[in-house]
């Protein structure tokens, strides 16, 4: 078989990466060029890589590649399959659209920031995702996880002179090096069993593990992956660091850095560790509801925009692993082709929310660009300056929403399929968990779909609210291009969806031993389908020719009228006031105000209200309204552990006495003690 093509674009791209990496490190006094550089080289190699990402896809046949490090276990392995080449997919497709956005937003680093500095980090995340997704062994993929870590890092904390995004980095970089901590001892009890570090030889020494290993080894794991992607309760770097970064690495951090831990998940979960046993996939079935539930409901109380993406990352990683855990589930008790629709459809969200994260945080960076604010509270008429910004927002919005006919519909809905099937394929007690999933998969969607109503509502429609908004102007074509081209994505993914089936088939044949792509496909390849009996159908290619009939002929007797009529502007009906003005308009507090209610035994609000008299107490010249709501985790798990942390540290201190005779009494007793562990061996 000639793997040569894959190798050769492969290799190329991380080439790319690598010249890129260091020619805009080098010309880091010349903020033009280095600018052209970050943004040329960085489009080239994800160009390169996503024709090699796609022959790896359509090839199917694994390809490796192994560089000798003459250490034993500490070998530098490559492998490049189905899973590896999706998800190489993702980040080349992420990396395209940022990097051409960015020819125009880096623009404003110019003559301020160190743009060479900017581009070498630029670089390297994207390297480190690539040798991360390709890796066959543990040694070189823990390498380009944790130089993703601090990629990630030095790119978070770009703007470091503000206190916010110091904090932010902090505690980014202390939970990355955490799950890296858990990502080394799962590997370790792996490398044990296996007596090797690639990943090839895990599969075979899976079924040697004991019950409690195999135990202990998915736990290391799922705790490790969780926290890079941002699972409740590991999820509180991620709204912390999303907002301070510049917006296009925003876009990449929520569309790609925390989807490693996706596939961490489906790389051990699936590959790894054998069938694991019922109880992990209901771990994760009731993670992954936790997390898509109150992630969408934190999003709802956010008036800072990037912090309202944040949280809806986490609400969308919940419903990745609600079809992960449905597929593990399923896989165990012996339906295989149920397992592959599962696994579609988490595999599948996991796409489709990296391109529309991507684009919602795009949308966002412009609308901050040319604001200057993040707040929604002082946003506000921007679709009359922004209208191309605005309808991209808008087509992301909709399909974070899960609303058809565009992507995100289309892979939450065969998530709902997967776990309405889930009731009459398990038994027992696991049975009832999959409709009260699914009502909270149905809750999630409704929850979202208002967010994004005031999302969309308060930043882009009625009247400006402050000066930045009606100072706005349309952002610059490279980043309308960079909207555009996941825009089209969106459309493209969700209208087209069975084209697009079989590609995943390379997938699951891989990891579940079955190919369903062909079962999914009904009507001449116009309707998607479960593959089951008693499964549902949907067309998006009907609904979307469906929405487009009604609208045409709408639009032409709008048009016609319009010429038969002329334009005729007059004023909006005020219910009788002297006039409409900001002030009369709804406030993203406002908008939420009843889900706070409703939900007030999880956010616990807190408001206080300060009325300025000036003459009477019954006539207040101005009234301040401050509301906030509690940080759960943050006050009830996370205070509590740094308190015990540091009162242990101040314990620990006492060890640390400065005199040397101690630190030998102290060697002197460790090796007492090892030669007596030896000895009873």
């Amino acid at each position: 078989m000639n793997t040569f093509p894959i190798g050769e674009a492969f290799t190329l791209g991380l080439g790319v990466y690598s010249a890129g990496a260091i020619a805009c490190l080098a010309s880091w006094r010349k903020p033009v060029l280095a600018r052209h550089l970050c943004c040329g080289t960085a489009l080239a190699g994800a160009i390169l890589q996503a024709v090699a990402a796609l022959l790896g896809i359509l090839q199917g046949a694994p390809v490796r590649w192994a560089i000798s490090s003459g250490v034993p276990l500490f070998g530098f392995s490559f492998a490049y399959d189905a899973l590896a080449g999706f998800f190489n997919l993702a980040s080349a497709i992420l990396g395209a659209a940022v990097s051409i956005y960015s020819f125009t937003y880096l623009k404003e680093f110019e003559g301020k920031r160190n743009i060479g500095f900017f581009g070498f980090l630029y670089h390297l995340l994207l390297l480190s995702l690539t040798i991360a997704f390709t890796a066959a062994n543990a040694y070189l993929f823990l390498i380009g996880w944790e130089v993703m870590a601090l990629a990630a890092y030095g790119l978070v904390t770009f703007y470091h002179e503000d206190r916010e995004t110091r904090r932010a980095g902090l505690l980014y970089v202390i939970m990355a090096h955490v799950d890296t901590g858990c990502l080394l001892l799962g590997f370790a009890l792996l490398s044990q069993a296996s007596g090797s570090a690639e990943f090839a030889s895990f599969r075979t020494a899976a079924a040697q593990l004991s019950g409690g290993q195999q135990a202990a080894a998915f736990v290391l794991f799922f705790l490790g992956f969780s926290i890079k992607a941002g699972v409740i309760p590991f999820h509180i770097w991620l709204p912390a660091a999303h907002p301070v970064a510049p917006s296009n690495i925003s876009a990449l951090l929520s569309g790609i850095v925390v989807k490693a831990g996706i596939y961490g998940m489906v790389r051990i979960f699936f590959d790894a560790l054998g069938v694991l046993p019922p109880w992990a996939g209901v771990l994760v079935l009731i993670v992954g509801v936790a997390s898509a539930v109150l992630g969408v409901l934190y999003a709802l109380m956010e008036h800072d925009l990037k912090r309202l993406l944040a949280y809806h990352t986490i609400e969308n990683i919940g419903i990745i692993l609600m079809g992960l855990g449905v597929a593990l589930v399923f896989r165990v008790v012996g339906h295989p082709q149920l397992a592959a629709v599962a696994l579609i459809a988490a595999i599948f969200h996991t796409l489709n929310h990296a391109i529309f994260k991507c684009l919602l945080f795009l949308g966002a960076g412009s609308v901050h660009h040319t604001t200057g604010t993040r707040n929604m509270e002082e946003l506000g008429g921007l679709i009359r300056p922004m209208p191309v910004t605005a309808f991209c927002f808008l087509v992301g919005a909709v399909a974070i929403s899960g609303l058809p006919p565009l992507n995100g519909f289309v892979s939450e809905w065969l998530t709902y399929q997967s776990l309405l099937a889930g009731y009459g394929a398990t038994g027992g007690l696991i049975r009832i968990l999959f409709p009260i999933a699914g009502s909270m998969l149905a809750l999630t969607g409704a929850l979202a779909a208002a967010c994004f109503v005031k999302a969309f509502g308060i930043t882009f429609l009625a009247l400006p609210r402050g000066a930045a908004s009606r100072q706005a102007r349309e952002a610059p074509r490279s980043m309308l291009w960079g909207m555009g081209f996941l825009t089209a994505a969106c459309v493209v993914l969700g209208l087209g969806i069975t084209w697009f089936l079989p590609v995943f088939d390379a997938v699951t044949a891989q990891l579940l031993g079955v190919e369903v792509g062909a079962n999914l496909i009904s009507g001449n390849g116009m309707v998607l389908s479960t593959g089951t009996p008693k499964g549902g159908t949907v067309s998006t290619a009907v609904i979307g020719l469906g929405l487009l009939v009604l609208l045409i002929p709408a639009v032409l007797l709008v048009s016609l009228r319009a010429r038969r009529n002329g334009h005729r502007h007059g004023p909006a009906w005020d219910c009788g006031l002297p006039g409409l003005s900001s002030e009369n308009e709804y406030t993203a507090t406002a908008f939420s105000k009843g889900l706070r209610m409703i939900f007030s035994a999880l956010y616990q609000p807190r408001r206080e209200i300060q009325a300025v008299f000036d003459v009477s107490p019954y006539y207040p010249k101005e009234i301040h309204f401050e509301s906030e709501i509690e940080p759960t985790f943050e006050k009830r798990l996370y205070g509590p552990l740094q308190d015990l942390i540091l009162w242990f540290s101040t314990r620990m201190r006492a060890i640390q006495a400065g005199s040397i005779h101690a630190y030998l009494a102290y060697i002197f007793i460790t090796l007492v003690a090892l030669l007596i562990l030896v000895s009873r061996r």
